[in-house]
């Protein structure tokens, strides 16, 4: 048993837990960290976001050489070394990785690895690969756990020819087709990433329209920008069954009308979610509550057991690296008696898409908030007429601004096209001042850049927009 009393342990490394770990420190708390894995970082780190960031950008580099001579550079001979590519992103995922360790160093946090399991009250039983238990006191937890690929009956994956999202970023080499089943984020990103490096790509969704989780005009935007790079796309389709052929699988299905649809390609890539991780966690005998596979917690992320907090991917909220992040902060700030903490306003929270081209969103989208009754004002620019995305060779898309007329405020901002996924932040920002669109509008923006687009849009909402 550790004979140190720890003020709070955190079962799970990944942004959620060594995030509310180094606050928790910060705060003067004593405190203990729990994961499985060798390394720290968690899904985000080793087997989400970093590596398959890494990924997208060898592919965008790889596709802007090949067209260098539009810049009027000449490059010839390039080559994609695939196997190189995935040293790069080893590389990146290493250093990031080795980055947490550092700091969970540098603010003198307890590193215990192993499987942690809740013994209530104020107890922690961490197992050791070897087998070895050792017992944490601690007054205080916070399980993120994080979650795990989502199995889909009858299209088990096996790493070969049906991949999910963790085996793909593990391929020796491009595969010359791909059917890909799914079409959130992980979805596109992977068609993005494999039909830059040459695959023949096809997505196969469920729902009417890519990325079904966007405003629709991003979707059909989206949707206008892939069929450009060759990605086919077969909405409204639902896929019953994978059976292995000579030259890799065979898929079948129906579309929305009915009509059988049969697909074939090297390789199946099922994309269709994750979900919470909580095996072996001990909920069972406590307070906790699960349902739907997520753990129960009110506002402030309190579970039904008394000083027992749960965060990111393991609760009923977007699976986000960044929101897992905030949550771990407000649960340890609470633990550490803060007098100004704030539920989190979910409507805040960014979503951003790495696909080609980039998607970046907050706040309601235009079919919702005329959903819930608000008097709707749109504004609109898009990157055909910016300067900047000119000079970059980056045209697609636009900045679409939702706003309600009474108050003039901003309730959505929805980006698809150049550095999305950064210039949403301006919108997050403003968003969180309750900016309204003639404010947003007014704000010199630099010139020449991409982020002039949202300034543009933004006076579009009163028909104000100057280059277009």
């Amino acid at each position: 048993m550790a004979s140190e009393q720890f003020d709070v342990t955190v079962i799970g490394s990944g942004p959620g837990g060594y995030v509310a770990a180094i606050r928790g420190a910060q705060l003067g708390l004593k405190v203990a960290l729990v994961e499985k894995d060798k390394r720290l970082g968690g899904t985000c780190t080793l087997r989400g976001c970093i590596p398959t960031k890494q990924l997208l950008m060898s592919a965008h580099i790889y596709e802007q050489m090949q067209h260098a001579a539009d810049f009027g550079v000449q490059a010839t001979g390039i080559q994609l070394a695939f196997a190189d590519v995935q040293k790069r992103k080893e590389r990146v995922v290493t250093k990031n990785s080795k980055g947490i360790e550092f700091l969970m160093k540098k603010n003198k946090i307890t590193v215990f690895k192993g499987t942690g399991r809740l013994s209530l009250p104020g107890k922690v039983v961490v197992r050791g690969d070897d087998g070895q238990e050792q017992t944490i006191n601690t007054r205080n937890i916070v399980i993120a756990t994080g979650s795990v690929v989502r199995p889909i009956k009858g299209f088990e994956t096996n790493g070969e020819r049906v991949v999910n999202s963790d085996h793909i970023l593990e391929l020796k080499d491009v595969p010359k087709s791909l059917i890909v089943m799914g079409s959130g984020a992980v979805g596109v990103e992977f068609a993005s990433v494999y039909s830059r490096f040459g695959a023949d790509v096809t997505i196969v969704e469920l729902l009417p329209r890519l990325v079904p989780l966007e405003d629709e005009e991003v979707s059909k935007e989206l949707e206008r920008a892939f069929r450009k790079r060759k990605i086919k796309a077969q909405t409204g389709t639902k896929l019953e069954k994978v059976e292995k052929t000579d030259g890799g699988v065979r898929v079948t299905g129906k579309d929305g009308s009915g009509k059988e649809v049969t697909l074939e390609a090297e390789m199946l890539l099922v994309a269709v979610g994750r979900m919470p991780y909580l095996e072996g966690l001990g909920l069972e005998g406590t307070k906790i509550k699960v349902e739907r596979g997520f753990v129960q917690v009110d506002e402030y992320l309190r579970t039904g057991e008394p000083n027992v907090y749960a965060i990111g991917d393991v609760i009923a909220t977007p699976l986000l690296a960044h929101l897992a992040s905030k949550e771990g902060i407000l649960a340890v700030e609470q633990i550490a008696g803060e007098k100004n903490v704030h539920p989190i306003n979910l409507r805040l929270v960014p979503s951003c898409t790495y696909c080609d081209p980039e998607i970046g969103s907050v706040g309601l989208t235009e079919a919702k908030a005329r959903e819930m009754g608000y008097d709707v004002r749109v504004g609109k620019f898009p990157f055909s007429a910016s300067g900047k995305a000119r000079i970059i060779g980056e045209e697609e898309g636009f900045v679409k601004i939702v706003s309600e007329s009474k108050y003039d405020e901003v309730l959505g901002v929805h980006i698809i096209g150049p550095h999305a996924t950064e210039i949403i932040a301006e919108a997050c920002v403003g968003m969180q001042l309750e900016t309204t669109a003639e404010e947003l509008g007014r704000t010199i923006h630099a010139h020449p850049t991409v982020s002039e687009a949202v300034m543009e849009a933004s006076e579009d909402v009163h028909k104000l927009a100057i280059h277009f």
